[in-house]
């Protein structure tokens, strides 16, 4: 039986795009002489339709968009099953009132067979919200006599030894076991974290050998709002041995034979079909989701340009490099908003950067917008603003004109923060926080600096080709990757002044936030109790601030978005 896997970018909600999608894939696949084309998870609807699901409209219109899909293989003459993930309503009234499920399509109708039993509702994921889940193992068997274990992502999740915890509930792999399939298939959508590739990997080869057949991890690939899919899908043989790997950060359509059972029970597989991508390092890997979170994020919302604050700092070089890379060059503007603060040097690095990048800048000094504040506040301060409330002006005075250039001429704002800043309230709500996407809002700022010095690396030198960037010589340039870090909103300011270095920041942070480690915890691992204790108020008094942010594009574990869910005011 030869296989078709699509690797599809979909678009949440669009039905009768993501239908046509489908629709086309199935015809490359059956030029290819496949059998059986199989589609990720919803894949119909794009993942995660959230609330849309609750629409009654739109899941009637579900039926239309695949009995459409039944007439056009009649019409075309198109000799090929699909496997699409899509909803089934469970018809009796009661909520939740639909499964997560795979329908089978054919020329001659459609059914679903298999419903999903493990339904995730931790960190990004919500679907006990919208899902019942499934309480039987889906196998499938085709006419030709190939017998199809069916499970859908978090039903190959089940190994507690390695993913360090499961859902509770049913293990849908080993309740394939008496079933003797011939051939296991995973439909997924699954977000990208730099430690999932090699997870799915190690699950796929367990279930693999548990089976005694093959396994096809089919994943979404794409960005939808602050979730990233890597795609990434692929084929491992009974053994576990990976025989067929689709590309990383983009649509792909590949095909893949499953031989006859041999005569040891075991199925035979095609020939290893391996990417070179599949051992890509891993900073180029986080390189390609941002870049592909952007322009996702930025097409899938209707715009075609974007614009963001070029401050000569790390930062806001490392969004400007990703947005080129991702929009080109010619589709993003950039601002420079020099104050009395702002150092020649930075001035001339962003200018530097910009010349690198072809970007297309405009000169906004601001010293006279930040003396007009002052009469205008000194009634009711009773003398000009001072302090923190003078530094939250310049950067609030940036916000506006950033975001009355990007209303005016009809482009998306990038916001620039890191992930270390908004932990602990190191950013400014209404200023250099305004922004319809946080681009490296889930990179902490020790990763900032490792991303721009593998991107000025030789390593790097065929990624950025790939992209249409300039692909020798420094892009972020020396002067910028050595500058201590500073936000210049007052003279000789680092960051410096008022947190501590980034390394020993980044790493407590990363045990608070990542690993939810308590400050208790964190003192008897030998971490200063002052510091421990500062920084854990700094990260609760910072809430308020992360509530009101801009979408962010997640790449860790656990992010600033959807997935944390703590109180603003709380003990």
């Amino acid at each position: 039986m030869r296989l078709a896997l699509a690797q599809l970018n979909t678009l949440v909600g669009d039905l009768a795009g993501n239908g046509q999608s489908i629709l086309e894939a199935a015809r490359q696949a059956n030029r290819n002489h496949a059998d059986l084309l199989i589609t990720p998870e919803l894949s119909l609807w794009g993942y995660p339709p959230r609330d849309l699901l609750l629409q009654q409209e739109r899941v009637e219109q579900q039926g239309a968009i695949l009995d459409g899909l039944c007439q056009a293989l009649a019409r075309e003459q198109l000799h090929l099953s699909i496997l699409i993930g899509a909803v089934e309503p469970t018809g009796d009234g009661f909520r939740p009132a639909l499964y997560n499920a795979v329908v089978l399509v054919e020329a001659t109708g459609w059914r679903p067979v298999a419903r999903k039993q493990l339904l995730p509702s931790y960190d990004v994921f919500d679907e006990r919200r919208y899902f019942r889940p499934g309480d039987e193992p889906c196998l499938l068997s085709l006419p030709n006599g190939v017998r199809i274990g069916l499970t859908i992502c978090e039903d190959l999740w089940v190994d507690p030894s390695l993913q360090g915890g499961r859902l509770a509930g049913p293990d849908p792999v080993a309740a394939l076991i008496a079933e003797q399939p011939d051939l296991m298939i995973n439909l997924a959508a699954s977000p990208f974290s730099a430690d999932k590739p090699a997870l799915r990997d190690a699950l796929a080869a367990q279930a693999a050998q548990r089976l005694g057949c093959p396994v096809v991890y089919l994943n979404q690939v794409g960005g939808n709002d602050e979730l990233v899919f890597d795609g990434a899908s692929f084929v491992v043989d009974a053994r576990g041995s990976k025989q067929l790997q689709l590309q990383s950060c983009g649509e792909d359509l590949q095909t893949w034979t499953l031989s006859d059972r041999l005569n040891d029970g075991s199925a035979s597989t095609s020939a290893s079909q391996l990417s070179p991508a599949d051992n890509s390092d891993p900073l180029e890997l986080l390189f390609r989701v941002l870049v592909l979170g952007v322009r996702d994020y930025t097409r899938k919302c209707g715009f075609q340009r974007a614009l963001l604050g070029l401050s000569g700092g790390i930062d806001s070089a490392l969004v400007a490099v990703i947005a080129a890379a991702a929009l080109g060059a010619e589709n993003i503007s950039a601002l420079l908003m020099p104050s009395p603060w702002s150092s020649q040097g930075s001035i001339d690095d962003a200018e530097a950067l910009a010349t690198r990048l072809g970007l297309t800048t405009s000169t906004l000094p601001i010293q006279g917008v930040m003396e007009a504040f002052d009469p205008a506040l000194e009634p009711a301060l009773g003398g000009a603003p001072s302090g923190v409330t003078a530094e939250n002006l310049q950067s609030r005075i940036r916000g506006t004109l950033l975001m009355a250039v990007a209303n005016q001429q009809g482009q998306l704002l990038l916001t620039t923060g890191n992930k270390s800043e908004l932990a602990v309230g190191y950013c400014t709500l209404y200023g250099d926080m305004n922004g319809g996407l946080a681009v490296i809002g889930d990179l902490y700022k020790t990763s900032v600096f490792a991303l721009c010095d593998w991107i000025d690396s030789a390593q790097a030198s065929a990624c950025r080709a790939s992209f249409d960037l300039p692909h020798q010589g420094d892009l972020i340039g020396e002067e910028i990757r050595l500058k201590p870090p500073s936000a210049e909103l007052r003279p000789d300011q680092k960051d410096s002044d008022s947190l501590p270095d980034y390394p020993l920041l980044d790493g407590l942070l990363r045990r608070m936030i990542e690993d939810r480690v308590s400050e208790s915890t964190l003192i008897a691992d030998g971490a200063d109790p002052v510091l421990v204790q500062r920084i854990a108020g700094l990260l609760k008094r910072a809430e308020f601030k992360r509530r009101q942010a801009a979408p962010l594009l997640k790449v860790s574990p656990q992010a600033f978005g959807s997935g944390w869910r703590l109180p603003i005011a709380s003990s």
